[in-house]
């Protein structure tokens, strides 16, 4: 995973991203568990950028990385009264500290890219 410093324009999109609470979120016996939803993003494109943050492709729906296994599903949500769009949510859990990195980083990925 990237340990890159964040740039500027990074730490603009991390004070944007606090605003935007997660669906789910708990810790139990040391694990913690982070479920984030993400309109404008496709599986295959949620997958890939999970692997470019270290992880490896267990099944079509599951990545593994150091300290956490991010697990996609997703979901048609209303958009106004007669529009529709699929939203890809992504459920992590694992080690805390591997957890808040790798949504972090997935996040502002996801926020960045087109849509």
């Amino acid at each position: 995973m990237s340990t890159q410093t964040p740039s500027p324009a990074d730490r603009k999109r991390e004070s944007a991203l606090s605003a935007i609470p997660p669906l789910d979120r708990s810790e139990t016996d040391g694990e913690l568990r982070v479920t984030h939803g993400f309109r404008g993003v496709t599986p295959e494109q949620a997958i890939r950028y999970l692997e470019a943050l270290g992880g490896e492709q267990v099944d079509d729906r599951t990545v593994e990385g150091p300290g956490w296994t991010a697990t996609l599903s997703t979901t048609v949500v209303p958009v106004g009264p007669s529009y529709r769009l699929t939203e890809v949510r992504v459920a992590w859990a694992g080690e805390p500290a591997a957890v808040e990195a790798v949504v972090l980083r997935f996040r502002l990925k996801a926020f960045r890219a087109p849509g």
